[in-house]
């Protein structure tokens, strides 16, 4: 975000516990006074900080407690002190927890901003605490607030082993372009525009996930049999799979919808299923520009024997 902010000529102030060349201001937003201090002269907050799911063995819940939910009412807070008028949280899907998964046999299940979350860690519990803090904000104060309920766009390795030794790592993004991931690129463009129409809005909860090709009436032969479905949608991407050895997951349990984003902020992804075949079938990368530029940031400072993190 700062990166193409700064491109756009916006002045920006960035925050984090780690320096860098995005980063004016180091420091926790879970230390009140620090946030108070980063306050002048801000029109605008995108909130992006979080402790994330690599952290759920690594971190206690107290730590969680005090970033997600300390930090964000922290913000929340001096914001509205500040006289800030626009506040854009990036929350997570995660927080759907248990509701993305139907029992065995069950039609796949169609995730809209409608589903009640069911959180089944601290990071989703504190997510969707967060989330709530944004509109009750909204509600009490005035504050116009857009939750951006963003899917995969990191570019780690999937954390179970058995998915890992299975499929290649690109193989199984592609997969899940098809209904859980998103490109970076994209989900930039989603907090613009979540920034550009958020006062008009005034409070808004959004999926950002790539359009998937799948509709309601699909679920059910979805979690039976994914690539019948998918090759009826795309009857020529077996052969782009066959050349590279790849495959498709047997089964799809759930589908993430973002027609409310579309609608409403007038957010229409690039990068989805139907994108990453004309790049395969061309020998080009499917990962935008902007992902390439940032590449893998890592969530610990420490190596792991299985996996990019602990599970």
């Amino acid at each position: 975000m700062v990166r193409i902010l700064t491109e756009m000529d916006y002045e920006v102030t960035g925050i984090d516990i780690l320096p860098s060349i995005f980063t004016n201001k180091v420091g926790s937003i879970s230390d009140r006074q620090f946030v108070k201090e980063c306050m002048k002269d801000i029109d605008v907050i995108l909130h992006t900080a979080t402790l994330h799911k690599p952290h759920v063995v690594t971190h206690t819940y107290q730590n969680f407690i005090d970033t997600n939910i300390s930090g964000t009412l922290n913000l929340l807070e001096e914001a509205v002190l500040a006289g800030v008028k626009t506040f854009v949280y990036t929350s997570t899907t995660s927080t759907f927890g248990d509701a993305l998964t139907p029992p065995e046999g069950a039609p796949a299940a169609w995730v809209t901003e409608e589903v009640t979350p069911i959180p089944k860690n601290i990071y989703g519990v504190t997510k969707a605490a967060a989330e709530d803090l944004c509109k009750l904000f909204y509600r009490n104060h005035g504050l116009a607030c857009i939750v951006l309920k963003t899917s995969r766009f990191f570019p780690e390795e999937d954390d179970q082993k058995t998915i890992r030794e299975e499929y290649e790592d690109d193989n199984l993004k592609a997969n899940e372009f098809l209904y859980r991931r998103v490109d970076i690129e994209d989900v930039v463009k989603a907090h613009l525009l979540a920034v550009e129409k958020a006062n008009a809005i005034g409070f808004g909860r959004y999926i950002i996930s790539a359009s998937t090709p799948f509709a309601i009436n699909d679920l059910i032969n979805l979690n039976v049999n994914a690539p019948m479905v998918v090759k009826r949608l795309f009857p020529y991407y077996e052969d782009i799979y066959a050349k590279r050895g790849w495959k498709m997951f047997p089964k799809i349990e759930r589908v993430y919808v973002n027609e409310l984003a579309r609608k409403e902020l007038g957010w229409y992804p690039k990068y989805d299923f139907s994108y990453i075949l004309d790049c395969l079938r061309s020998g080009k990368d499917f990962g935008s520009p902007l992902a390439r530029t940032v590449g893998i940031k890592g969530y610990h400072n420490l190596k792991f024997e299985e996996g990019p993190y602990p599970v």
